[in-house]
């Protein structure tokens, strides 16, 4: 399998409002940068789409270590909330319809094609790709 570094990282202007997304994946000496945005959304989808964009970018499967400052990402993962999620039918803790249902069953997806390893990054702390990510995701919000 190959071996793939994804950084992700989503922006919104305005929490509903437009927002953008990036990734930068790289794998020995290949990188490869993806954007975009959406004129109405909120930055914990932004959030996501960079992950499940980055994914879908990859041709075959791969070993990827993903790395997000999105704890809504990452804990959706190693905290096990997507599995405790689909037990108790899409339903969160409140008993409330977990928001971006459409994403998470998308990285649920992706994930059962990839062996992905998701790792917290902090954010806007110097880390070069992650400013990177952040860089694409305002660049990419519709103006």
């Amino acid at each position: 399998m190959h071996q793939v570094t994804i950084y992700t990282d989503g922006a919104c202007s305005g929490n509903p409002g437009p927002g953008g997304w990036g990734c930068v994946l790289s794998s020995g000496e290949r990188r490869k940068e993806l954007n975009g945005g959406e004129k109405l959304t909120t930055n914990q989808r932004m959030e996501l789409t960079a992950a499940v964009e980055a994914l879908r970018a990859l041709k075959q499967p791969c070993q990827v270590v993903l790395y997000s400052d999105s704890a809504y990402l990452i804990n959706g993962f190693n905290q096990k909330w997507l599995v405790n999620w689909q037990k108790n039918g899409w339903l969160n803790a409140k008993k409330q319809p977990v928001e971006n249902q459409d994403l998470w069953k998308e990285l649920l997806r992706l994930s059962s094609i990839h062996q992905v390893e998701w790792r917290k990054v902090k954010g806007h702390a110097g880390n070069p790709l992650n400013e990177r990510c952040d860089e694409l995701a305002r660049a990419g919000i519709p103006r």
